[in-house]
Parts: C-alpha cells; structure tokens; sequence
C-alpha cells in the first residue's frame, strides 16, 4: 500500500480533504492529516506548533509521495523541500496553470521529479493513479 501526504494550506482545506478521501478510498495510506491539527483551531501555543511539525515533517519522509496544492504558504513549500530531498515523487497541483508564469514560479516547480498537473482534482486524481 503506498503512502502519500497531502501539502497545501488552509485556503484549500476543502481540495485536501477531497483529494485525500479519494487517495484513502482508493487504497492509499494517508501519513498524516493536518486539517484536524490544533492549528486548524486557530489557538496554538509554540509547543503545539512544535508538535504539528514534528508530525508533518515525519509524514512527509514517511510517504512513498506527497501531492502539493497551490497555492501554498510556507509549509507547504518547507514540506516540498523535505521531499525534494529525500527524493520522493511530487505531485505539484496548479489550478490556475500559474505555475508556468516565468517571472512569478519556484526553480523547484521545475525538477524532474516534480509532476505538474493542471485541470481538475479529478485530473490530478487520475495522473497519481496513473
């Protein structure tokens, strides 16, 4: 059973937990699920924050892959790094083809090991399933 991660950020909260149902549904292990985190809550203290990304960075080396939403914010984008470096397959999800606006994208939008994908979360859902 491979295992994923979902990176993204609370504007998507939504497109994660869609995407992650679905990955679930299909026989994927989800790693961890940030949506129930304290921090959803908006009351955290430095300890708590320490503690969610102690998690978040354990299930993101834990995953056989890691499916980004954009936008992101900063963790989403330090969760993408941890994966770039331990080599794990990306799945970069760009609604709106941004991504491809030269003077605005990330140099690591680009590595090979990064698979855009564009259209609907249905589509995403097909190329991870692929």
């Amino acid at each position: 059973m491979e295992k994923f991660y979902v990176a993204s950020s609370f504007r998507n909260l939504d497109a994660v937990r869609y995407v992650t149902s679905k990955l679930v549904d299909n026989g994927y292990f989800h790693t961890y699920d940030w949506t129930t985190s304290e921090k959803s809550k908006g009351s955290l203290t430095l300890d708590d924050l320490k503690t969610i990304g102690e998690n978040e960075k354990k299930a993101v080396m834990e995953s056989d892959f890691i499916v980004v939403l954009l936008p992101g914010g900063k963790g989403t984008h330090i969760e993408l790094g941890i994966a770039l470096g331990q080599g794990k397959r990306i799945f970069l999800y760009s609604p709106d083809r941004e991504i491809e606006n030269v003077e605005t994208t990330s140099t690591f939008y680009h590595l090979p090991e990064v698979e855009k994908c564009f259209g609907t979360l249905d589509d995403l859902l097909k190329k991870i399933s692929g």
